[in-house]
């Protein structure tokens, strides 16, 4: 299994995913920064996705995965950075097609909407697919001109 450099945080609401997939992304093999936040205590999820969205990016991380309550807001902040193409993933399929289809390199995850079991194997699928390119590849450079 191919290993990454990844991202990853969260705020509240999916801080205790965040803290289940970043132990099972280290004894997976891969690097894990943890941009936070550190405790469920109430706070402002762009003020840890951001950070994470701008990681990747830069090219710091091959990954990120960001994670909130439903996943809604933390995909539209990580989206506002150039050079991301964050997908929120609810199943094991929809996280195939963002990373065959959009090459996506931000995933995006809900606490709330999904079981622990849930948000690991779709993270484990998400990283192990491969973007097919082809006709995709023409799409992607559509995005951001």
């Amino acid at each position: 299994m191919k290993t990454f450099t990844i991202a990853i945080g969260s705020d509240h609401a999916g801080f205790a995913y965040k803290e289940v997939l970043k132990a099972a992304l280290l004894a997976d093999g891969h690097t894990v920064r943890d941009f936070g936040t550190h405790s469920d205590a109430a706070c402002d999820y762009p003020d840890f996705i951001r950070p994470v969205a701008e990681a990747v990016a830069r090219g710091e991380y091959e990954r990120g995965i960001v994670l909130g309550g439903s996943g809604n807001g933390e995909a539209i902040v990580a989206n506002k950075v150039h050079g991301v193409r964050c997908g929120l993933c609810w199943t094991e399929q929809v996280a195939i097609w963002n990373r065959s289809h959009n090459d996506g390199n931000v995933l995006s995850l809900g606490q709330r909407t999904l079981t622990e079991s849930e948000a690991l194997a779709i993270t484990r699928v998400w990283l192990a697919t491969e973007f097919e390119g082809g006709r995709h590849l023409a799409r992607i450079k559509k995005i951001e001109p």
